[in-house]
Formats: C-alpha cells, structure tokens, sequence
C-alpha cells in the first residue's frame, strides 16, 4: 500500500494560525474595553483607539486622554504592539508552513499515482462505491476512489494516493487517476447521467478499458452500454431476482450468501491461461486441478469469446483460455500461478 502522507504538520500549523487569531482578537477586545471603562468612550472610538494602537499608525486619539487613559496606553502600546507582532508573525508562517506542506503532499501523491499501473479506478463512494473499494482492499489490488464529497471521501480513510477528491466526470480528473494505464473502472455515481458521462468519456481516454457501470434505472443500460460500458449492473434488478431465489429456492440462494460470506472458504475465480503455463495443450483430465488442487472448473471461456459451460474431462485447455474456477483461496491462489506458469505443475502422465 502507498505511504501515508502524514498530515500532522498541516494541522498543527492551521492550529497555532487559530490560536494567534483568536489570541490578536482577545488583545483586541481588551483593548477597547480599556479604554471605554478608563476614559468613558462608545465602543467605536475605543476600537478605532485600539486598532490604531496595535498598527502602529500614530495618528492621535480623537479626543485628549486623561492621565490615567494616558498610563493605559503606555502598558497597552508596550504590551499590545510587541504581541501583536509575535502572533502576526507566527501566523503568517503557520499559513505559509500549511501551504507548503499541502504543496508537497499534492506532489507526492501525483508522483504515487503516476506509478499505478493496471490499476483500478472507483467513480463514486456511496454504499455501492464504498464496498467496492473494500472488495478492492480484499483482493490487494491496486486503486483509485474518486469521490467529490470530502466527507464520504474521507470516511473510507484510504491514503492521500488512492483517493482523489474530484469531480470524476471531468476529463482531467479521470487523467489525474491515470486512465491511461488503468485496468478497469468502475461508475457507480447515484445519478444515470453522470455514469454515462463517465463512461463515455473513460471509453474514449481508454479504448480497451474494462468498464463496469451502475444503472440506477432499468432503462438506462442500453444506454451505457451503446455509450462503452463493457457490463451493467442494476441492483434493483440484481436485488429482486436475489429476493426471487431466496423465496423459491432457498437452498441456492443460501449456498451463494456463504460464498460470498466467506462461511465455506470458496470463492470464485477468472484465470487466463498463458503461453508459459504446462496446462496449454493438456485435457482437463489430465491436469492436478481437480485431483489435487480440488478445484471445480465451472466454465472455459475461449480467446474467440466462446463460453464452454460445464466442460468434459476431455476438453483441451488452451493458450489464452480463461477458467471459471470455484475453490478454496488457497487452491485458487496455486491454480493462478500455475495457470501463469509461475510454477511446475506438470499434467499427469
């Protein structure tokens, strides 16, 4: 995970700049209070007093002070003047220290974010954004949230170079999140229209990105598929058929809540089979998938498109080829790496 950027520094400067203005307005109400109890002026001419006092502008009270206004004063311009410089000084480098901190935080965080490389990025961190980014966290994948509500942005407490606090339907902030060189994006924005402008432009920065969008109303996911959304997910439709299943076939439905709670230890997995992997050219039978990894192989999906539900023993595994694996983490985790040819897993003879 990137470096946390500690913002220690910048809160303790914007404090010490509170502190000396709440400290330069109590000298300045005591002040004006000195001056109308001792010589009986209106609150206007004791703070005109004061105020010219402290700025050392000298241009006279405006009406004679009495020998004790007189000694008041005097304790007042020694006493006054020299804090008033004190706390001016000291907030004038609290402010000038807090920008340079932020200044540099900024930079860091773009030199951490021009460093990801098929990444993934969040548009939106409402309920459906902020348990993506927890899937996110999960899986250790690498992550951009964009979020333009500071106090959503700031509940999900990801470092300075996984969050940007933007608008994301700007070109330049879908830039700042390396679009570019992102793997996949995600747009879950509550409104349909901000999604499809996400998409659209996300599509148009990146032609070969993966892109997932939400659909708050059924109707506009031809629309965002038509604008470059590679899949749409409605979860009002994907929460009714849930419903459907947990009333009619109870046993399923809670089969898949176990999966995805984790209660059983499986999950699912999409593996794509590379050139360097022994399983390419091997038939499924003769692999340590099932044997001795006890991995289940769902579906192959080929590198034309073609989907193979449910494939035979004697299917050939080829280069390109994705599997659609259910097993324990572990399993799926070897599985991977042999697939990848990270690792001797040679067919059975």
């Amino acid at each position: 995970m990137p470096p946390v950027i500690n913002l220690a520094p910048v809160l303790r400067s914007r404090a010490r700049l509170a502190y000396s203005l709440a400290a330069l307005a109590g000298m300045a109400a005591f002040g004006t209070a000195g001056f109308c109890l001792i010589e009986g002026w209106s609150l206007a001419d004791g703070l005109y007093m004061t105020v010219m006092t402290l700025s050392t502008v000298g241009y006279g009270p405006p009406v004679p002070l009495t020998p004790a206004g007189r000694n008041f004063a005097i304790v007042f311009m020694v006493v006054g003047v020299g804090t008033t410089g004190y706390l001016l000084s000291t907030a004038v480098q609290s402010l000038v220290r807090s920008e340079l901190v932020a200044a540099y935080g900024e930079r860091r965080r773009h030199r951490e974010m021009s460093k990801l490389r098929d990444h993934y990025i969040i548009c939106g961190v409402g309920r459906v954004g902020a348990r993506i980014v927890n899937e996110m966290q999960r899986a250790g994948v690498a992550f951009v949230a964009i979020e333009s509500d500071a106090q959503k942005a700031a509940a999900l407490g990801l470092p300075p170079a996984q969050l940007l606090v933007r608008d994301a339907t700007l070109d330049e902030t879908l830039k700042e999140a390396g679009i570019e060189r992102a793997r996949g994006l995600a747009a879950c924005l509550p409104e349909d229209a901000d999604n499809l402008y996400v998409v659209l432009t996300a599509r148009t920065l990146n032609p070969g990105l993966h892109i997932v969008a939400r659909a708050v109303e059924e109707q506009a996911e031809p629309k965002l598929i038509r604008a470059g959304a590679s899949r749409v997910v409605a979860p009002t439709i994907i929460g009714s058929h849930r419903m459907a299943q947990a009333l009619l076939k109870p046993a399923v439905a809670d089969f898949m809540d176990s999966i995805a709670a984790d209660t059983l230890d499986l999950g699912f997995e999409q593996i794509e089979v590379r050139e360097a992997s022994a399983f390419v050219g091997a038939k499924l039978k003769d692999t340590p998938i099932r044997s001795e990894l006890d991995v289940v192989i769902a579906a192959i999906r080929r590198a034309d498109g073609e989907m193979a539900f449910n494939p035979s023993a004697e299917t050939h595994i080829e280069t390109g080829d994705i599997l659609i694996a259910i097993g324990r983490a572990e399993s799926l985790r070897e599985l991977t790496a042999a697939a990848r040819g990270l690792e001797s897993s040679k067919p059975k003879a």
